[in-house]
């Protein structure tokens, strides 16, 4: 599939194991992780760092696998879900970011085309979860407001 707004067909990249299975070499059962995933969400880490935190420091390949639940299933299983998804949270992010070097340099045309595709992505994605209710359907994106919420 190609990338969303660039020429690039994104095709490299690591592919998983086409494993069902939990690994016979990981000694922590399913109520083990979710108490792990409970315990580094209340540290404050998104439900991405929390797979690779769980990857790296205590050898658990796939949550999933696991506890036949993705993280953020779990999370919201424990009502400890944040109240934006993860991926919009961090597109909003950006667009703070190039909002501030705009104002300092306001002659920075690329900068500005970024804005407008950080936008736009920002917008296709507030359509998707309004369409699968994971947003308030009076939701709405203002970039001011949105500085306010993300700093």
């Amino acid at each position: 599939m190609a990338r969303m707004h660039s020429r690039g067909k994104g095709k490299s990249g690591s592919t998983r194991p086409l494993t069902n299975n939990k690994p016979i070499w990981q000694r922590y059962g399913a109520n083990e992780v979710e108490l792990l995933v409970q315990k580094l969400a209340k540290q404050g880490m998104p439900t991405s760092q929390i797979g690779l935190h769980l990857r790296d420091a205590y050898g658990i390949p796939s949550v999933k696998l696991t506890c036949e639940k993705s993280v953020s299933k779990i999370l919201k299983d424990k009502e400890m879900s944040p109240e934006l998804p993860e991926d919009l949270f961090n597109l909003m992010k950006r667009s703070v970011i190039i909002r501030k070097h705009l104002e300092t340099n306001h002659k920075d045309q690329p900068a500005a085309r970024g804005l407008q595709l950080t936008h736009s992505k920002i917008l296709r994605l507030v359509k998707y979860y309004k369409a699968n209710k994971k947003l308030d359907r009076n939701w709405k994106f203002d970039p001011k407001k949105v500085k306010l919420f993300v700093e």
